[in-house]
């Protein structure tokens, strides 16, 4: 009985955020490339099972913050035998001493949060080791901060450009698939369109001017469940969607969610930690808000 109750819950969240996601695709500006939005669903505190749901609905791409969790999650015997095309992006900050771990996760398809190019060096020879003789190359994003704040992870936005040179250039077990950022929480978007997803998008053309690459194969990661259509409206091709479809989290005062937790500070708050209720009214003008890829 209520395994039947969870999978009509997640089934109806997911089905209502995927209508919402291709809704949003349409109200695009026509100057934007014309590529359909991921969605990542982030499973982050939530059990397999509910992994399992969200998979039988069709959902394939999901996220995890935490490495540890990541790692115990894509192992679990029920996600294994359940869910054989499943994608995970991992979405949290990666310490260096824990890039072996992390690509050592099955069915690992995309790491969104390389933020700085001896991290990607790092991430590059542990991938060539770790894949062998596999010409398989590992799909990365840069993680720019582009709000500034130093809780925030990610490179300083004028950096940009140089970073992902060195990954195209000097990292050849990766492959750059776009750019990603978490910027500022409760953004009130009837102020008008989130400067921090204009900023990106500047960054792309910056990188895309300088490297030579067509914009439609560098990818935009941004947007979460209080903005991800707002976020898809000016130009996101990938978006991160957790509570909206799994329900609020809770957040225990222990590292229940953090496993072996080590001496180094926190990591930022999660891009889902945080979650708002946006008004009907918000919503309404969220639907008119885009800007130009210049």
């Amino acid at each position: 009985m209520l395994r039947a109750v969870m999978s009509e819950e997640v089934g109806k969240a997911l089905r209502s955020v995927v209508e919402r996601v291709n809704q949003a695709a349409a109200r695009r500006p026509k100057i934007l490339p014309a590529v359909p939005p991921r969605l990542v669903a982030v499973s982050k505190t939530k059990p397999p099972e509910m992994v399992v749901e969200a998979y039988r609905q069709g959902q394939r791409n999901f996220g995890e913050n935490y490495v540890n969790e990541l790692v115990d999650k894509a192992s679990d015997p029920l996600i294994l035998d359940s869910c054989p095309e499943i994608k995970w992006h991992f979405i949290g900050h990666l310490q260096k001493n824990n890039v072996n771990k992390l690509l050592g996760v099955p069915n690992l398809f995309l790491v969104e949060t390389v933020d700085s190019a001896k991290l990607a060096e790092r991430v590059n020879s542990s991938w060539q080791r770790l894949r062998g003789a596999s010409t398989q190359r590992l799909k990365v994003m840069v993680q720019i901060n582009t709000s500034g704040e130093q809780s925030k992870h990610g490179l300083p936005p004028e950096e940009t450009v140089n970073t992902v040179k060195h990954i195209v250039t000097k990292c050849s077990a990766l492959h750059f698939s776009g750019l990603m950022t978490i910027g500022r929480y409760g953004y009130d978007l009837t102020l008008g369109p989130n400067p921090d997803f204009q900023m990106l998008l500047s960054r792309r053309q910056e990188v895309c001017d300088s490297l030579k690459l067509p914009l439609e194969d560098v990818e935009l990661s941004m947007g979460m469940s209080t903005d991800f259509e707002h976020a898809i409206e000016v130009g996101s091709t990938n978006v991160r969607v957790g509570s909206v479809i799994f329900g609020s989290r809770l957040y225990p005062n222990s590292a229940a969610n953090t496993p072996n937790p080590s001496p180094a500070p926190s990591p930022a708050p999660s891009p889902e930690k945080t979650t708002k209720t946006v008004s009907e009214e918000a919503a309404k003008k969220m639907q008119h808000l885009t800007v130009s890829e210049h």
